[in-house]
């Protein structure tokens, strides 16, 4: 009767939503993916053209100024090197693993191989991003104790940049803890008996 009235019957209406529902539980992964390679692209490119000059004068020769210019770059710190390789390494594997998702993500075995990658990943991310702030800090605030002066009174630009480029990067690693906790979840033995 139902049919004949253009309804569908309860079960064919629960069996669509419950294939709807797979396929928006599917689609999530991709999404989370695709925004961490787009937050640690951006934090690389960023911090990685990081640069800037000024020029000072630092002595008076008679009426004449001696100056001399001062520039900062993500290089002369070891930490922004570190926080552009993990970054860089982070945006090239989920970008790998976007592109070759229908392959790798088979069967069990692979998915907890990419789940056991993700970790590392979120780590390397998670370690670059605090070695980086701690040295932005220093940068911002210098160190009273040890008679550092900060740096960022006098490169504005460059601490900005950087600013942006580690909020970037903390949403990345935001990203990736996200696809952890997903891919836990479906990984989880009750999840696979449940899915058997």
């Amino acid at each position: 009767m139902d049919i004949e009235h253009g309804k569908k019957p309860p079960a064919i209406a629960a069996a669509e939503l419950c294939t709807l529902k797979d396929k928006l539980v599917g689609l999530w992964p991709v999404l989370l993916r695709a925004a961490a390679v787009l937050a640690t692209a951006v934090a690389a490119v960023v911090m990685g053209l990081n640069r800037q000059s000024y020029t000072a004068v630092v002595a008076i020769v008679g009426t004449r100024p001696l100056t001399q210019t001062f520039t900062a770059k993500f290089n002369h710190t070891p930490a922004f090197v570190y926080f552009v390789i993990a970054n860089g390494v982070a945006s090239l594997y989920n970008l790998v693993v976007l592109l070759t998702r229908r392959c790798l993500v088979q069967g069990r075995a692979q998915h907890l191989v990419v789940h056991r990658m993700d970790m590392v990943i979120m780590v390397l991310l998670a370690t670059g991003a605090a070695t980086a702030a701690s040295m932005a800090e220093l940068g911002k605030n210098g160190n009273l104790h040890t008679r550092w002066n900060p740096i960022c009174n006098k490169f504005g630009s460059f601490c900005n940049r950087g600013g942006v480029s580690l909020v970037s990067s903390f949403i990345g690693v935001a990203l990736m803890l996200a696809l952890n906790l997903l891919s836990s979840a479906t990984t989880s033995p009750r999840a696979v008996v449940a899915g058997q």
